[in-house]
């Protein structure tokens, strides 16, 4: 615990945050920036906290307490941190430690005023600001009251909204240390806060400075709104001045309070522009210091600014690194994929060296940059409608930065725009249905191929023998022949769904037409499961065990009790056809179904209980034969029109082109994530020989690094495990952000809106996806393994891939955050019939798990009800 109790201001630097904390590391580093005033003052080391809180007594029993304490029990950590910070409090400040202190405050003189600021190790980082979690006391006389403070700073790392922090943000409150800076008091004309980049938008290039009269606390307290002034390239480009009617001043004897403000300044600007720009040019040092956006405390002194503070804003969603100073325009590739969460570095790595297109990181997710379809007119109108067919929310965020001047250069027109396939009057061209059983088997055979090949691979010869394998993937994914079945039954719902809708005033016809459709690997998987339900629903004593299960060893467990080795067998089935999907599985990293069957046992109990035996057999029958009928219904409502033998003729050839290929749409993801479960077992297995050599402490650190990185490791024996802690710090800061739909170089995260009158007062729009109108119980599940669905829920969710499937069988319509018309969750919801909305914004957060619902899925929109 030796080390130096004091150090100046400008004795520290960024370095030292372990020593100083977040503050006072990132003051000490504003110090040394040329230009920039920071008020004189010096740091009570973290050493001195050990030191004092190492003779508090029973300290360590109390923060075991805490550390074991539900953090849902409120009122236990309420009481066990006021016990902790009352003890911390009281403890004795060894007479050295006071001295060194009072030393460093008489220098200035005896009667300076100081502010006392809280600065924890974990304080002010990339990944998690902690703004407002400790405490800060401005205008302290005399070394009696400093010392007075500074222990009271100590206690505040166990205020109950820091402990609740920490702990949602994963940090053992052992490991966090509190430093306390003390810094000479300025009192100043006018304080604020200042945004290098907006923080409600993230657009880099645009700042924002809100200043008010007085010291900054009126502003920070919520005492007055404060004056806005928007600055962007050197000049302010928007302004509101607020009428401020109080200040907080400091008191000649310590001490601040509230004051009227003069009636004459109360409609005045705290700031001129002048003084706005001149505030942001500074700011913008800072950044550039830094190297990302900061959210600036500032005082202005006889028009001299003074920063007081200074972290990262850690809510801004990252920006793709583009090389350039172009403008760039990126669009989500999570939202088209249907897994918008954060992804370790060697998923995205992955994802991008086996996708078609380029793709950019930034925030753990993966972007495209459209930039260059947008500017010719053409090929922007062929990509404005397709994605608006997907998702309305991506062309409307488009648009928004098409009607900007200038940001997107458009070249003069080549000629008319080129309408999108299947939009034409005419029906598409149709496919031979035969194809379909051809690609099914090539995507079979080159998976067995793989599978069969990469086995003698490894070391080395292993990545060599990867990148010819991702070649192979590539051939697969973009072959022509499965493109043309993808858009034969893609081409056919458009025509259908606008030439049905046109001629007999039906939306969305197709959604029956396509029910049950055959070779949909996706819906099997939920039918299947059904299908394992019935083994197991008769042993009473398998479901019993089941419903106990808590580990990955309950399969070997299952054969030792009577049915179950017939249990075990059906799930062992289920596995190897399934086995490789899991919730985000276009992320490698995450653990497979084969790895984690445990997460299966919740849907699989849920089945047991909600259906009778033979379920999944009636149920594709039963829609079989609505869509059936829905043809039979179609066909001669348009025969009685005008030239109804024609109509009826080219939608009975869609209907067909629907019925054989709808199903194939689910198969090239189903082929991608198989290939993908055979290229992780191997880098799994390179992991636990980097292991076993002590290169790596466990195999899972390999996700951390990138596909490149981890073959460096394997051919040079060595990782830097500095760099492995980094990454899973940013993982965890990716994961707590929200990507958007479109991104902007400038990092303006365009969301997009709805814009329709359709929608009735109080309801959530979103996209129109499965038709039919349902209500009940609204059930907001953010992970399968917490699935406990009764029949007639409602499910609502941020996102649905694939392996979410299974639940769709056991519910009665679907709300989604993402989602377009092609998108998997919407294809399945089409497939069992359930009426489903999607790209609802905010729905889990909207709605309530447990409130009554009615999902409107053929108009697009969800209504709450009483």
């Amino acid at each position: 615990m030796s080390g130096p109790y004091v150090l100046d201001l400008r004795e520290v630097d960024e370095t030292q945050v372990a020593v100083v904390g977040g503050k006072g590391a990132h003051l000490g580093g504003l110090s040394r920036i040329d230009g920039i005033r920071v008020p004189d003052g010096f740091c009570v080391t973290t050493y001195a906290f050990r030191r004092v809180v190492a003779q508090a007594p029973s300290l360590d029993d109390r923060l075991d307490q805490l550390s074991r304490l539900d953090p849902d029990d409120r009122e236990a950590v309420r009481t066990l941190s006021a016990d902790i910070r009352r003890a911390v409090e009281e403890a004795a400040i060894p007479g050295d430690l006071a001295a060194e202190i009072t030393g460093a405050l008489t220098r200035p003189g005896e009667r300076t005023a100081w502010a006392v600021r809280s600065s924890a190790t974990a304080e002010d980082l990339p990944t998690a600001s902690f703004a407002g979690q400790q405490d800060t006391y401005l205008n302290v006389i005399g070394p009696a009251a400093v010392l007075r403070h500074i222990s009271r700073c100590w206690a505040s790392l166990f205020t109950e909204r820091a402990v609740t922090y920490r702990r949602q943000n994963g940090i053992d409150h052992r490991t966090v240390h509190m430093a306390v800076v003390v810094q000479q008091m300025v009192f100043p004309h006018a304080a604020g806060v200042l945004f290098t980049a907006d923080p409600v938008t993230g657009n880099r290039r645009t700042a924002t400075v809100d200043a008010g009269f007085g010291l900054g606390e009126a502003l920070v307290s919520g005492l007055v709104n404060p004056d806005v002034f928007t600055v962007r390239e050197g000049e302010v480009v928007a302004r509101t001045i607020a009428a401020q009617q109080r200040a907080v001043h400091a008191l000649p004897g310590g001490g601040t309070r509230e004051v009227v403000v003069d009636p004459r300044r109360q409609e005045q600007p705290a700031l001129t522009d002048a003084q706005a720009v001149r505030l942001v040019r500074l700011g913008r040092r800072i950044e550039a210091h830094f190297g990302r956006p900061q959210d600036i405390e500032w005082c202005l002194v006889d028009d001299d600014f003074r920063i007081v503070q200074s972290r990262p804003i850690t809510t801004l969603f990252p920006v793709p690194e583009a090389g350039d100073q172009d403008h760039h325009v990126y669009v989500s590739v999570g939202h088209q994929q249907m897994m918008t969460d954060a992804m370790k570095p060697l998923g995205f790595s992955m994802w991008q060296r086996t996708a078609l297109v380029p793709m950019h990181e930034a925030g753990g997710r993966l972007f495209v940059d459209v930039t260059g379809r947008l500017v010719s007119p053409a090929s922007r109108a062929a990509l404005l409608d397709a994605v608006g067919r997907g998702d309305p929310l991506v062309r409307d965020a488009l648009e928004t930065v098409l009607d900007r001047d200038d940001f997107v250069p458009s070249l003069p027109g080549t000629g008319p725009d080129v309408p999108l396939a299947g939009s034409a009057s005419l029906p598409p061209a149709q496919a031979d249905p035969a194809i379909v059983a051809e690609l099914v088997e090539r995507s079979r055979m080159s998976v067995a191929a793989l599978e069969r090949d990469i086995r003698t691979r490894s070391g080395p010869a292993l990545f060599d023998f990867l990148l010819e394998a991702f070649e192979e993937h590539k051939r697969v994914l973009g072959d022509p022949l499965s493109m043309q079945a993808i858009m034969a039954g893609t081409e056919a719902t458009w025509w259908l769904n606008d030439h049905l809708g046109e001629w007999l005033g039906e939306k969305n016809a197709a959604d029956t037409l396509t029910l049950s459709a055959p070779g949909n690997i996706t819906s099997e998987m939920g039918l299947d499961l059904l299908d394992v339900a019935d083994v197991i629903r008769p042993h009473r004593e398998v479901v019993a065990f089941l419903q106990g299960v808590e580990d990955e060893g309950f399969l070997e467990e299952l054969g030792k009790l009577p049915g179950g080795t017939g249990a075990r067998d059906a799930i062992e089935t289920y596995l190897d056809r399934y086995g490789m999907r899991c919730v985000g599985e276009i992320d490698i990293t995450r653990p497979r179904w084969r790895e984690r069957p445990s997460t299966l046992v919740p849907l699989i109990l849920d089945n047991v209980r909600n259906f009778e035996p033979g379920a999944a057999g009636r149920r594709f029958e039963e829609g079989r034969q609505k869509a059936e009928q829905k043809e039979q219904d179609v066909l001669s409502r348009l025969r009685a029109l005008p030239d109804g033998d024609r109509r009826a003729d080219a939608a009975k050839r869609m209907i067909d082109q629907v019925r054989a290929f709808a199903g194939y749409r689910e198969y090239p993801k189903y082929g991608i994530v198989s290939r993908y479960f055979v290229y992780k077992r191997a880098l799994l297995e390179e992991a636990e020989r980097l292991v076993r050599a002590e290169v790596l402490t466990e195999k899972e650190d390999i996700f951390h690094l990138t596909f490149q990185e981890l073959e460096e490791a394997v051919r040079s024996h060595h990782v830097d495990d500095r760099l492995i802690e980094r990454r899973k710090d940013a993982f965890r800061s990716h994961h707590a952000l929200t990507p958007p739909r479109v991104l902007t170089s400038d990092g303006e995260a365009v969301t997009g809106a709805y814009r329709r009158e359709d929608v009735p007062a109080g309801a959530l729009a979103g996209l129109a996806v499965s038709t039919g109108t349902v209500e009940g119980r609204a059930r907001v599940i953010l992970d399968l393994a917490d699935a406990d669905l009764e029949a007639d829920d409602i499910l609502v969710t941020t996102f649905t891939d694939p392996s979410w499937s299974p639940l769709f069988v056991g519910v009665a319509g679907l709300v989604t955050e993402v989602g377009g018309l092609m998108t998997h969750g919407a294809v399945i919801a089409r497939e069992y019939g359930l009426p489903a909305v999607v790209g609802v914004d905010r729905a889990t957060r909207l709605i309530r798990d447990g409130q009554r619902i009615r999902v409107h899925g053929t108009d697009g929109y969800v209504e709450i009800l009483p």
